[in-house]
């Protein structure tokens, strides 16, 4: 069954900075950039090699790590007999991972939280030997690809400009007698080209432990941390294995703004989003989007008892075990229910009840992040709300729009500077230089034509 999507799904997604949908919308926004600049400033053939460079890269980039954790869950995960779904990280607190087995009454699940505590280091490993695999299977796809339109875009190339000497051959006699030599060059340099990919290779080791684990897991548990880790092997790829200057200088300015735009400059530009929005109209619009415009929330401000007694009972302060059993004991409570809503808490599929394989993140009250973001975040909305002195409707609405509006900025300003910016900075760079046609093409005419 296809889950529903609504428009407060859209901009939940699309609002998340660890979903890799915006990144996705980003990155094909700065393909069709540069693809179209490549087409504009170079030719048809340089225009078919950036396409074959971003979208074969995007494909890799977004898909490789997703696909090849899931090989690893059917392959070595299902012959060990472990459920993959079973998150390491509820060794961190060995309280809530007691907890969870003694609340526990599906017996398979149960029966897999017993085994990562009967064997941490084990699962700890094993989680790192997944983690590996992924990273080391997805850098080598783009290397792979990364040789196959070197070679592609080189045989187009030769077979160009073999072409356009043909066109010469009745007018330059010399040709004949020269195309051996060429002949010659072309395999040389295949074999030259043979040589240096063969030395580019690089093979990557994981080894590790429950340390190095826990100093991971950040980036093993965040797809878009992962993806990071991904981009760094791609983006030191594409500058060592540049062809020639053009084309470092162009993947410099590239791989700069991509890492600048696609991970760093959304969190800030959002939080600056958020204190206009509260400087300027006194509201928040930190919570969630599937929160901020649900039936529920709307019904539990209209009866304000709903939520002030949600807010009295919750124990804030007690420990996080005691918040966890809490959760479990209070599934109508409002800020449960709410955090469910954003994700903030796992559930089963098509249940409500709380999957306690997976890690819950109790977060800060002060940073506003977790199950306890959430309350902060509703306990501070409430009391815009009260002081507001407007509607329900009024407020909430303006709440939903400004949220909206963030969202949108947020990714416009992104995608206008990977998409627009960043390929007409390039496509400038190469008028400046005075050399602005396929370079990859122009050096090997020259080498053809002084072998000959």
């Amino acid at each position: 069954m296809i889950p529903a999507i609504n428009a407060s799904k859209i901009y939940s997604t699309l609002g998340n900075n660890s979903s890799l949908v915006p990144l996705a919308v980003k990155d094909v926004a700065n393909s069709l950039g540069l693809t179209t600049g490549s087409y504009i400033v170079g030719d048809k053939l340089e225009g078919k090699d950036r396409f074959l460079d971003e979208f074969g890269t995007q494909a890799i980039w977004l898909f490789g790590l997703p696909v090849f954790k899931k090989m690893t869950d059917l392959t070595l995960y299902k012959a060990l007999k472990i459920d993959p779904k079973v998150d390491v990280r509820l060794l961190d607190n060995p309280e809530i991972l007691n907890k969870a087995i003694e609340i526990e009454k599906d017996a398979k699940i149960k029966k897999s939280l017993e085994n990562l505590k009967l064997n941490p280091k084990f699962s700890k490993s094993l989680a790192l030997t997944k983690f590996g695999i992924a990273t080391a299977l997805t850098i080598t796809s783009y290397t792979l690809l990364t040789k196959y339109r070197h070679k592609q875009t080189k045989e187009a190339a030769k077979k160009e400009i073999l072409a356009e000497h043909a066109k010469l051959q009745k007018k330059q006699t010399k040709f004949n007698n020269t195309r051996t030599s060429f002949g010659e060059f072309i395999k040389n340099a295949e074999d030259n080209d043979e040589k240096q990919q063969n030395n580019s290779n690089k093979k990557v080791s994981f080894t590790g432990n429950g340390t190095l684990v826990s100093k991971l897991q950040d980036f093993m548990f965040d797809p878009v941390k992962n993806l990071m880790i991904v981009d760094g092997s791609i983006t030191a790829e594409r500058l060592s294995q540049s062809r020639n200057g053009q084309e470092f200088i162009g993947y410099a300015i590239k791989e700069g703004a991509t890492w600048g735009f696609m991970y760093f400059a959304s969190k800030p530009i959002q939080k600056f989003l958020e204190k206009q929005a509260v400087a300027k109209h006194n509201k928040s619009i930190d919570l969630d989007a599937r929160v901020i415009e649900s039936e529920e929330l709307k019904n539990a401000f209209k009866n304000k008892n709903i939520v002030e007694e949600s807010l009295k009972n919750f124990p804030k302060n007690a420990k996080d075990v005691e918040i966890f059993e809490y959760l479990h004991k209070n599934p109508d409570d409002f800020i449960v229910k709410m955090a469910k809503k954003c994700d903030e808490i796992p559930t089963l599929p098509k249940s409500n009840l709380i999957d306690n394989r997976k890690f819950i993140d109790f977060g800060s009250y002060e940073k506003k992040t977790g199950v306890k973001g959430v309350y902060a975040k509703i306990e501070n909305l409430l009391k815009q709300y009260n002081d507001s002195g407007e509607t329900l409707d009024a407020f909430l609405g303006k709440v939903k729009n400004l949220k909206r509006k963030s969202v949108l900025k947020n990714l416009g300003a992104c995608i206008a500077a990977l998409g627009v910016a960043v390929p007409a900075i390039m496509i400038a760079v190469r008028y400046l230089s005075g050399n602005k046609d396929f370079q990859v093409k122009e050096d090997l005419e020259k080498e053809l034509a002084l072998d000959a």
